[in-house]
């Protein structure tokens, strides 16, 4: 059952997005609903950061996939075939999202029980229902206003 429908992040968002969460070298991020994987991969090229990417859809896992295989990031980036509410989030140092305000809230639990103190979370759009960000970011672009979310636990 997928939780929120595929809409990319514009390359300038998905590096705001990066940026906001202070992503540093060798830290892991996990993103929920990789899409096509661009934030997973633009955090192991131009962040160094290992990435892992969780999409439930076949056809977009597969083009993840390649994608990565494509930019030679095996050994920093993996994408999980899969419901992200049954991923474990331990390993993360920051997770980013791109879903539904309905989805958030179902993942929120799973958050706050597998993330460590320190980690951050970036939902972009859409806020996560009973936590307070530390910090709003807007991202204004021709056709409207993004909103970037950071959490930190």
């Amino acid at each position: 059952m997928s939780l929120a429908p595929f809409v990319a992040s514009p390359p300038n968002v998905v590096m705001e997005m990066l940026q906001l969460a202070k992503l540093k070298k060798d830290e892991t991020l996990f993103d929920l609903g990789c899409g096509d994987g661009r934030i997973i991969i633009t955090a192991a090229e131009k962040f160094k950061a290992k990435a892992v990417g969780v999409e439930l859809d076949e056809g977009r896992y597969n083009e993840c996939v390649k994608k990565i295989q494509e930019s030679h990031l095996e050994d920093r980036v993996e994408v999980i075939y899969g419901n992200l509410l049954d991923v474990d989030l331990r390993r993360a140092d920051v997770v980013t999202l791109y879903l539904l305000t309905s989805a958030n809230e179902k993942v929120r639990p799973n958050l706050a029980r597998d993330l460590r103190s320190g980690a951050r979370v970036v939902s972009h759009d859409f806020p996560i229902s009973g936590w307070t960000p530390n910090k709003v970011r807007e991202i204004k672009e021709n056709w409207g206003t993004h909103t970037l979310y950071l959490y930190t636990l």
